[in-house]
C-alpha cells in the first residue's frame, strides 16, 4: 500500500518545475503501479510546448483555465475545471495557461521514471 500526501511530495525531490509549470510526482515508475500520477500546475499567461513521445497521457483539469493546441493540425481546445483530455504518444501540443494558474491531475502510461524533465528524444517541454 502506498499512502502519501501532496504536501509531502511537494517538499521532496518529487517536485519538478520550470518557469511555466510545476509537477508534483505522486506516483512514479519505481512505485511499481504501471502508471505515474502527477499533480501539475500550469502557470497563468504561459505557453509550454510538450511532447511525451512514448507515453499515453490522461489529464483532468481541477482548477483554473487555459487551452491546448495540437501542433499537427492547429486545433485549439479550451480547458477549465472539469475538462479532461487524452493524448496518444504522437500528439505534440502547446499547453497555455489562461488568466489564472491551471491545476491538473495527470496520468502517464508507461510511467514517468522520476525527477527527469526530459523524455527519450528531447526535453520537457519539447523543442
Amino acid at each position: 500500500m502506498i499512502v502519501r500526501t501532496l504536501e509531502e511530495c511537494k517538499n521532496s525531490e518529487r517536485c519538478v518545475s520550470t518557469d511555466t509549470w510545476q509537477s508534483v510526482r505522486m506516483i512514479l515508475k519505481n512505485d511499481s503501479m504501471g502508471f505515474s500520477f502527477n499533480i501539475t500546475t500550469i502557470f497563468a499567461n504561459t505557453e509550454t510546448p510538450i511532447h511525451y513521445q512514448n507515453h499515453l497521457e490522461s489529464v483532468y483539469c481541477m482548477a483554473g483555465n487555459g487551452e491546448i493546441e495540437t501542433v499537427n493540425d492547429g486545433k485549439i481546445y479550451k480547458l477549465e475545471a472539469g475538462t479532461i483530455y487524452l493524448l496518444d504518444k504522437h500528439d505534440k501540443h502547446l499547453l497555455r495557461g489562461g488568466s489564472e494558474d491551471m491545476q491538473m491531475a495527470c496520468v502517464f502510461n508507461p510511467p514517468l521514471s522520476g525527477k527527469e524533465v526530459h523524455d527519450e528524444n528531447g526535453v520537457y517541454p519539447a523543442d
